[in-house]
């Protein structure tokens, strides 16, 4: 039996990368998954794929950062889907990775407002659907902020994924008596596209260096790990097989957060 038929699963930034290969993963669970993109167009390519492989989905567009776009896609669900179960924050940017002296206020507000003023966007217009009959939240955080801080030039970056994490503690303890979990994953390199939008500048230098002669990753030495083995850390949590799990964080790095 598939661990979410019957339910409804919402996932952010499921155009590419994590959040792709975790609404395919949901739904091929059984959940009918909301498949939330920046742009339209990335959501209906995700519904494509899902829709091939026999699953339903309801592709949408909205950008985390502005409250009334997720509000209104959350009345969206309620009217058309009449439910949540499952929410899964993964939409965010690592945004522009420079000296501090060198980061301009807004880029650093930018990174904030996505990563961490989205997540809480995200679940904030989803408790009155969740509280109803109890679900699960999974924020995807990262190793960066919350066990590694070598990123040199990534102090935006790292300073919302270490406030996702405390959010998602935070809501747990909130939550967790109206019978909605709240945990966080935390990846480490996973072989996505969100590098490819990432603006570094003179990051060359900064920081203390670091060599691995073996390899940065115990697990797999230089191989980094795919997103569908995060997804699957974020399916068995929207599960009921973590039905007593909530307010802690799953590091889905291969062990390279313990020696970086």
């Amino acid at each position: 039996m598939r661990s979410l038929d019957g339910r409804v699963a919402l996932v952010t930034g499921a155009g590419s990368g994590i959040g792709r290969a975790t609404a395919v993963r949901l739904a091929r669970e059984g959940a009918t998954v909301v498949a939330l993109g920046h742009r339209q167009e990335s959501a209906d390519d995700v519904a494509a794929e899902i829709r091939r492989d026999g699953g339903t989905v309801l592709p949408v567009a909205a950008d985390v950062a502005d409250a009334d776009a997720v509000r209104d896609v959350l009345d969206r669900v309620e009217a058309e889907l009449g439910r949540l179960d499952v929410v899964v924050a993964n939409a965010g940017v690592n945004g522009v990775w420079a000296p501090l002296e060198e980061l301009a206020p807004q880029e650093w507000a930018d990174t904030i407002a996505t990563n961490l003023t989205g997540t809480f966007h995200t679940v904030r217009f989803a408790v009155p659907l969740l509280v109803r009959q109890g679900g699960a939240v999974v924020v995807v955080s990262s190793i960066n902020g919350t066990r590694t801080f070598s990123n040199s030039g990534a102090s935006a970056y790292a300073t919302s994924k270490a406030g996702q994490v405390a959010f998602a503690r935070m809501a747990a303890v909130e939550l967790g008596p109206r019978g909605v979990r709240v945990n966080s994953v935390c990846p480490g390199a996973i072989d996505t596209e969100i590098d490819d939008n990432t603006e570094q500048r003179h990051t060359d230098g900064l920081g203390v260096p670091a060599e691995f002669p073996e390899g940065q990753i115990p697990l797999t030495g230089e191989e980094p790990g795919i997103a569908a083995q995060v997804a699957a850390t974020i399916a068995y949590l929207v599960s009921d097989a973590a039905s007593h799990v909530t307010g802690t964080e799953v590091f889905v790095d291969g062990g390279q957060s313990l020696v970086a």
